[in-house]
């Protein structure tokens, strides 16, 4: 009878990104603080950026500090203005000495018609959900000076299918992904990956808000609002966490996603299935 020899135990895992700093866009609330939690989570110094008070916005940065145990700092730059995301990348270098990580996710959304979309909302949403991306591309030096980065840029199924009466927000989308492949092909030698996630319906405290705001105007409980309306193109009828869009996120930052670029990740429940 053979016996089996006892395995030595095995040391707990190091944090997957220790060591890495990341920017965070559009990260004060929603997904985007949902995706800071998860690459802190993993051990990544992390900086925000996003809208809220100051002091509101000072009490989350100083909680991701404490909770995880990395250093956490807040830029806040506006993403319509190309100068002030350019010294948001050059605050991260002058703290850290280094950018690993840069999630391209600050957006906005207005709905109307094509014939009646105000212009001047057009080039807002064009600003901040596609022009911003491309002017967060100052990291790009930055990573090949170190031989190694990761940039993920948060699309949406919309960058992928159409909706009507969202013309501007799914150019932005659309022209996310193109800029997401562009990036790859440019990076693809350097050990630098780009992806796009491209969510469904991802539950928010905004998104919360709407539920309740279409109850009240179609006068429909809130169960039919989430089946019949928001998720209506989402066969899976639930939707995303920010927890599943941060957990991705970690995924495609780390070595095990060193292969994985140039991608449109649907993280719809089936909607692009269709």
């Amino acid at each position: 009878m053979l016996m089996e020899l006892s395995r030595p135990a095995a040391p707990a895992a190091a944090k997957q990104l220790a060591g890495r700093v990341a920017i965070v866009t559009g990260s004060t609330s929603g997904i985007g603080l949902g995706i800071v939690r998860s690459l802190a989570e993993a051990g990544a110094a992390v900086v925000l950026n996003g809208l809220g008070n100051i002091d509101d916005v000072g009490e989350i940065v100083a909680g991701i500090s404490a909770e995880y145990g990395v250093q956490a700092i807040y830029s806040p730059a506006d993403m319509t203005k190309s100068g002030s995301i350019a010294r948001m990348v050059d605050l991260t270098l002058e703290t850290f000495g280094r950018l690993d990580i840069l999630v391209n996710n600050a957006g906005i959304q207005h709905v109307a018609p094509i014939d009646q979309f105000p212009i001047e909302r057009w080039d807002q949403v064009i600003a901040i959900d596609l022009s911003s991306a491309f002017h967060t591309t100052p990291a790009v030096p930055a990573m090949r000076k170190t031989g190694w980065g990761r940039i993920v840029n948060v699309a949406s199924a919309h960058g992928l299918v159409a909706s009507p009466f969202k013309a501007a927000y799914v150019a932005a989308k659309h022209g996310i992904v193109g800029l997401t492949k562009v990036t790859a092909l440019e990076t693809a030698e350097e050990n630098i990956t780009c992806n796009a996630i491209c969510p469904g319906y991802v539950w928010t405290p905004l998104v919360e808000a709407q539920i309740e705001d279409q109850a009240k105007s179609h006068g429909i409980p809130r169960e039919q609002v989430i089946r019949d309306v928001l998720l209506a193109q989402q066969p899976n009828k639930r939707f995303a966490t920010v927890e599943e869009i941060g957990a991705l996120t970690v995924f495609l930052a780390s070595e095990a996603a060193a292969s994985i670029t140039g991608t449109a990740l649907p993280v719809d429940g089936g909607w692009t299935a269709h």
